[in-house]
């Protein structure tokens, strides 16, 4: 009688704590989402759609054609291997997306052309290490033209686990003209 007489007072006592921190621990495991405009602004929207890259050193390379709103085949989108010069190992993927009437830009998911250490202009860099500044599981939203270009990495893995080179990563794409961003509280 006594133990249910403490567990009852115990929970009565501590039940304001745990409701008063449901919300911190809400707020701990919500999503980071870093978001960009890419240089090239216009107003191109594209066929929206979905698809998932699963990467791997004997799969290095992923390439995907975008189509615009009126069906035409309009840029290319690359996952590239990025690892040390002369080697095979990745130690990480570069997200690329080409326009094909205008082959002058390289990459028009760059925030600038130039070289930056911003976050924002290195949404497109998939690196896992600790050191990036972009968090490997932030959801990244760049605005290009009038779309927006989503990357989610769903999975990674290292062999060994203490290796610097990727075996493996999947990499969700959505292109979309609707801006995905939650809106403002």
């Amino acid at each position: 009688m006594n133990r249910i007489l403490s567990a009852t007072l115990c929970a009565l006592a501590c039940a304001p704590f745990f409701a008063s921190s449901a919300p911190l621990l809400r707020a701990q495991t919500a999503p980071t989402i870093l978001y960009a405009q890419s240089f090239r602004q216009g107003p191109t929207q594209i066929t929206e759609q979905t698809f998932e890259a699963k990467l791997d050193p004997q799969n290095p390379v992923y390439l995907q054609r975008i189509k615009d709103a009126h069906g035409k085949e309009h840029y290319v989108f690359t996952l590239a291997p990025q690892g040390p010069e002369g080697d095979n190992n990745v130690t990480s993927w570069r997200a690329k997306l080409s326009d094909l009437r205008h082959p002058i830009y390289d990459n028009i998911l760059l925030a600038s052309q130039q070289p930056s250490s911003d976050p924002a202009d290195n949404l497109w860099r998939l690196e896992p290490r600790n050191f990036n500044s972009v968090p490997i599981r932030a959801t990244r939203i760049i605005k290009v033209d009038s779309f927006y270009v989503i990357l989610d990495v769903k999975s990674y893995h290292f062999t060994p686990l203490d290796s610097p080179y990727l075996d493996s990563m999947t990499v969700q794409v959505k292109f979309t003209n609707t801006d995905p961003r939650p809106p403002a509280p």
